[in-house]
C-alpha cells in the first residue's frame, strides 16, 4: 500500500482495526496475559524508562483517537516526570491504528522515521491532533519539517509500503494475541485497563504496585 497525498486526504478507513474507546470508561480487568505481551513483534517496540523499573505499562493507542490525545496531553506528563523519569515505570508504546486508518498509519510512520525522536514526534502529533485532523497531509508535513524532514524525506517516509504494513501488523497482533479491541488500551503489570484516565487515576493504579516493591 502506497500512502500518497490523495490517500491521506480521503481518510480511507477500511484498514481500521477497531473504534476508539468512550471517554471516561477506564476500567481495570484481569488479563490472561501471555509472556508474549512483553516480547516485541517483528517491527520492534518503542520503549521509554528503565529496564529494571518495577512497573511496566504497555500502551496501545491511535493518533486519530481523541481519548488517546487526551491521555497524552493530560496524563502522560505526570506519568513521565513522576514515574518514568524516576525509574519507577517503563512504558512500551505500540501502534494500534483506528479510523481513519491510513491517517493514523501515516502519522505513526513519521514517528518511526524520526528514529530516536520517536516519542517527541508522538508528543507533537498528539498535542496538535485538532490542528491536523482536517488536513492531515499538510498538517503532518508542517510538523515533519519542524522536526527536520525535507519534502523529499517526508514523501519517502509516508510512501513506504513495507513500513505501513508493519505498523498494521502491530495492531493485528494486539487483536489476535492480547484481545485489544479499542484505544487507548493499557496493560499495567498484566492488568488490562481500557480507556483514557486522569493523573489522579494513574496514581491509584500505580501506587499500590509500587508499594509492593
Amino acid at each position: 500500500m502506497i500512502l500518497s497525498r490523495r490517500h491521506i486526504l480521503t481518510g480511507a478507513c477500511a484498514l481500521a482495526l477497531a473504534g476508539t474507546a468512550v471517554a471516561g470508561t477506564a476500567a481495570a480487568e484481569p488479563a490472561n496475559v501471555l509472556p508474549e505481551l512483553y516480547t516485541p513483534g517483528p517491527l520492534g517496540d518503542k520503549i521509554i524508562g528503565a529496564d529494571n523499573a518495577p512497573v511496566t505499562i504497555v500502551e496501545y493507542a491511535s493518533l486519530t483517537c481523541p481519548h488517546c490525545a487526551f491521555f497524552h496531553k493530560e496524563t502522560y506528563p505526570t506519568l513521565k516526570t513522576k514515574y518514568i523519569d524516576t525509574g519507577k515505570v517503563r512504558l512500551i508504546f505500540r501502534e494500534f491504528p483506528t479510523q481513519p486508518a491510513e491517517v493514523a498509519i501515516a502519522g505513526f510512520m513519521l514517528a518511526r522515521c524520526s528514529g530516536d525522536k520517536y516519542f517527541p514526534m508522538l508528543d507533537a502529533l498528539f498535542e496538535q491532533q485538532k490542528n491536523w485532523a482536517a488536513d492531515p497531509y499538510n498538517g503532518f508535513l508542517r510538523i515533519a519539517k519542524q522536526a527536520g524532514f525535507t519534502q523529499q524525506s517526508f514523501e519517502a517516509c509516508i510512501n513506504d509500503s513495507k513500513l505501513a504494513e508493519s505498523i498494521q501488523d502491530v495492531g493485528r497482533r494486539a487483536v489476535e494475541k492480547f484481545k485489544v479491541q479499542s484505544t487507548p488500551t493499557f496493560f499495567i503489570n498484566d492488568k488490562m485497563v481500557v480507556g483514557a484516565f486522569s493523573p489522579a487515576e494513574l496514581e491509584k493504579y500505580l501506587e499500590p504496585l509500587l508499594k509492593k516493591n
